[in-house]
């Protein structure tokens, strides 16, 4: 289980201050879309810079139309960035073609799925999708798996449920984790590390209890001695 710090601060200088308070550590970073927007390509670059080393996460969740998105997933590679992530609701013929179009680079980044976001409860997720979380989540997965897609995104607890029907090769990476039982904040389907510890998804993704902490490094190493 790999840990992935999410990069959400409200600058550049401290998103860069974070990682180079974090640079020692066998980490992903997670660079999103306001990080993304506001940054750009130059942030991906100074995060290399300060640790060659780190694994940079780009979690843009693109959804359009299938020849775009597989533009787009090349533009992506292009930066240089190790995984990146789409939404699996945009079909299978759109992720077969971001497929297809990264067969023809050399050492492409894992592209993951998004099934359910980790905002959405029981209600307002059925709204939208007129099913429940756990059966669209694994029938989205089952889609990514059967595109050729790396892993999904899903909720901590989705994650056994989706590798039990496609492999346990097939990689989940968990948001909403709160390792020691801290503030949910805006997510509904959160847990914590001895959760995530059970469930034994492939990547946990956590933000605010680390770069909101007093000690981000202390809080860092204590997640990764935990794992």
């Amino acid at each position: 289980m790999k840990l992935c710090v999410a990069l959400d601060l409200p600058t550049i200088k401290e998103n860069l201050d974070l990682a180079k308070t974090l640079k020692s550590e066998d980490i992903w970073l997670k660079v999103g879309l306001r990080s993304y927007i506001r940054d750009g390509k130059y942030l991906l670059e100074e995060l290399k810079s300060i640790n060659s080393n780190f694994k940079l996460f780009l979690d843009l969740k693109i959804y359009d139309i299938p020849n775009t998105m597989a533009d787009a997933a090349e533009s992506m590679s292009n930066l240089g960035v190790d995984m990146f992530n789409l939404h699996a609701s945009s079909g299978k013929k759109a992720m077969s073609m971001v497929m297809d179009r990264l067969s023809e680079i050399e050492n492409p980044p894992i592209v993951l799925a998004v099934t359910a976001l980790t905002s959405f409860d029981e209600v307002s997720f059925r709204e939208i999708y007129g099913d429940s979380i756990d059966k669209k989540a694994t029938k989205f997965a089952s889609e990514a798996y059967e595109s050729g897609l790396n892993g999904v995104v899903c909720s901590i607890f989705e994650s056994q449920l989706i590798k039990n029907n496609t492999t346990e090769n097939f990689l989940t990476l968990t948001p909403g984790i709160r390792p020691f039982g801290e503030s949910t904040d805006d997510q509904q389907r959160v847990a914590n590390l001895a959760t995530a510890k059970k469930e034994m998804p492939d990547f946990i993704v956590v933000g605010r209890p680390i770069y909101q902490s007093s000690d981000p490094l202390g809080v860092t190493k204590k997640i990764l001695e935990n794992l």
